[in-house]
Order: C-alpha cells, then sequence, then structure tokens
C-alpha cells in the first residue's frame, strides 16, 4: 500500500492550528484555506510545543530575576496572553454547563455556548488556577516546573485531540462556536499526532532530573484515566463533544500530569 504525504497540504493545516490555538500574530504571514481549520487537532500537539517553550521559558528566566513563586504566576499569565485563554474559556463554559445544566443535554449545550460566565465556571477556574500554582511550586524548582511544562502541554492536548476519534460533534456544524467541525484523524495523521504528543516527555523523562521525580505508572496512566472519565462524563450528558469539552479535557489532564509528579 502506498502513503502519499502531502507536504503543501500539511503545512496549510499546521498554519491553521498555529492560528486557531494561539493569538500570535501568525496570520499576517500567510492564511490557510478555511478547509484547513477542520484538520488543527492533527497538529495541536504541535501547538503545544510552542506554548509550553514560552511559559517554560518565562518561569525558568523569570525566577532568576524573582521569586520562584512570583515566577510561576507570570508563566501562567504568558501562557494565556499567547493562547488567549483559549483553553480556560472552555473550561469555564464545560464547568459551568455541566454543574449548572442539570440533566437536559440542550441545556447545558445552550449555556456552554453562552458567551458569559456564571458562579460554577468562575469558582472552576480559580480552583483550576489555584491546583496548577501549587502543583508546579510543588517540583520545588524552576527547572523541575519548566521541564515538567514541557513535557506535559503536548501529551495532554494529544490525549484530549482522542475525543473527536470517540465520539461525534455534538451540535449541528452550523452552530459550532467557532464555525470548525474537527475531522477525523487519519492513521498517518494519528501516527504523526502520537509523536508531537509523546517526544517531548520522552526526551524530558529519560534526560533530565525530571525523569527521577514521581512514579512513571503515574503519569502514564493517571492522565489516561482522567481523559477516559471525562470521555464517560461527556458521552452520557452530551453523546458528543464540543470544542469546549476538548479544551476543558485537555486542561484537566495536563493538570493531573503535574499532581503526579508531585507525588512522593
Amino acid at each position: 500500500m502506498r502513503i502519499s504525504l502531502n507536504t503543501s497540504k500539511w503545512y496549510q493545516n499546521i498554519w491553521a492550528a498555529m492560528i486557531f490555538f494561539t493569538r500570535l500574530p501568525f496570520w499576517r504571514l500567510y492564511q490557510p484555506p478555511h478547509d484547513s481549520y477542520r484538520a488543527v487537532v492533527e497538529f495541536w500537539p504541535l501547538t503545544g510545543w510552542l506554548t509550553s517553550a514560552i511559559m517554560a521559558a518565562t518561569l525558568y528566566f523569570g525566577a532568576m530575576v524573582f521569586p520562584l513563586p512570583l515566577a510561576i504566576v507570570l508563566a501562567i499569565i504568558m501562557r494565556t496572553l499567547v493562547t488567549g485563554a483559549l483553553h480556560e474559556d472552555g473550561l469555564a463554559d464545560f464547568i459551568d454547563g455541566f454543574g449548572g445544566g442539570g440533566g437536559s443535554r440542550e441545556r447545558i449545550l445552550e449555556i456552554m455556548k453562552d458567551s458569559h460566565i456564571g458562579t460554577y465556571g468562575v469558582l472552576g477556574l480559580i480552583g483550576y488556577e489555584a491546583l496548577l500554582f501549587w502543583a508546579l511550586y510543588s517540583l520545588g524548582s524552576a527547572e523541575l516546573a519548566a521541564l515538567a511544562i514541557i513535557a506535559a502541554d503536548p501529551y495532554s492536548k494529544m490525549l484530549s485531540g482522542q475525543l473527536i476519534q470517540m465520539m461525534p460533534y455534538a451540535r449541528r456544524a452550523e452552530d459550532a462556536k467557532n464555525k470548525v467541525v474537527y475531522r477525523k484523524v487519519s492513521i498517518v495523521s494519528g501516527i504523526f499526532l502520537a509523536i508531537q504528543g509523546l517526544l517531548p516527555g520522552l526526551v524530558v523523562l529519560l534526560f533530565t532530573p525530571l525523569g527521577a521525580m514521581g512514579h512513571w505508572e503515574l503519569l502514564i496512566f493517571v492522565p489516561c484515566l482522567v481523559m477516559y472519565f471525562l470521555y464517560l462524563l461527556i458521552w452520557r450528558k452530551l453523546h458528543g463533544y464540543t470544542g469546549d469539552c476538548c479544551g476543558a479535557v485537555c486542561l484537566l489532564v495536563e493538570l493531573s500530569v503535574y499532581v503526579c509528579l508531585t507525588s512522593p
């Protein structure tokens, strides 16, 4: 069987992913065709290479000037600015919808699409950011926290990207918040998705001091379990995913990696 790699198409899809998942002005240099945005999940972990590098650099070099807690806060703010709080917005909408929507699928989807943030969303974001800060600070040094970010960010995006393989889109295509419905990932794209998500973590764990921390079995299985149980919740309530679900799962899976690294 011959596999054809359309490099020009990949170039367009990668560019679309960088535009879609960050607020950096890639669009000023090149605007890919609209169809490329349906494939952005295939390169979601690759955007994590960029966002994790910026966040980790801010933390590591910031700690040379400021106390570690302040450097962590600056790093969190920097990533929020780079991504435009895209995933945090998804997490807030997800918590609002599942917290205030009761058992009604239609009500949950309605709340998640509402641009206003509710009490559940506010409290959820406060709790998430507090846990993120605590987990990174508990690693004990700027070097270890920065390495953890480089490993966890692409890995969480790879795992979260499986949602689009495991269930259909929950809304009609014309009702999508970003006017984009992600396409299913092909076998070739799935292999490259796995490489994007796993490679940074493997390098960090095998060749840096972070590999001596925590339990490897926890780092492998706990994030997968978090993703799976969130999938079960989403499937039971919605019988399909939304972009908000993907963003929420991404942040919660990433957080589980940091928590595992702090385990004795």
